[in-house]
């Protein structure tokens, strides 16, 4: 799999040359979701997904959204136009577990961290990458947190969940992360 192509190229480029993964978060929500965001698009670029994630070779790779809405529009935007392995990428807004089982990147907000072990339940055996911001998110089985220390924006993986749901991550993400649990060989 080809993992550095097109805007994601220069994105994680950027976030390298910026100091990722201390990549500097500014006080404002909007400045800080914003870097998610891309963050959230280059997930895509960055692992890989088993055939049977997809029920067709021309459908798009799902990002979705569960609970409030903290990126606004510029997810939409950061997305528009993207394709990932000739797979365009469209973002959904999701209030009910049940209504993202299609999705591939699954941000579940911090509005949703008290049903975070139904969402859990709801998404064994699926191959959906989830992603938060809470340590509490992560601590139940969360793959990808983002954890602000010292107001830098850091990446946690838990390889035991991502493996466990069968994707796979490039090693490039892992070198920016901080990640927990064992690597399956």
């Amino acid at each position: 799999m080809a993992f550095l192509k097109g805007k994601a190229a220069w994105v994680l480029v950027a976030m390298v040359l910026l100091g990722l993964p201390g990549l500097a978060a500014q006080a404002s929500p909007d400045r800080e979701h914003r870097i998610k965001a891309v963050f959230l698009f280059n997930f895509a670029q960055f692992v890989q997904w088993p055939d049977s994630a997809f029920a067709g070779p021309e459908d798009p790779l799902v990002v979705g959204i569960l609970g409030e809405d903290p990126f606004d529009t510029y997810l939409d935007e950061v997305v528009r136009g993207e394709k990932v392995n000739n797979r365009s990428i469209v973002v959904k807004r999701y209030k009910r577990i049940e209504d993202a089982k299609g999705c591939h990147v699954l941000f579940i907000s911090d509005s949703e961290i008290p049903r975070t072990e139904a969402i859990f339940a709801a998404l064994k055996s699926s191959h959906i990458l989830t992603v938060g911001e809470s340590d509490l998110f992560f601590q139940r089985g969360g793959m990808v947190c983002f954890a602000t220390e010292a107001g830098r924006i850091r990446l946690k993986i838990n390889l035991e969940a991502v493996q466990d749901a069968e994707l796979v991550v490039s090693s490039k993400l892992l070198r920016l992360a901080d990640v927990a649990g064992p690597r399956k060989e």
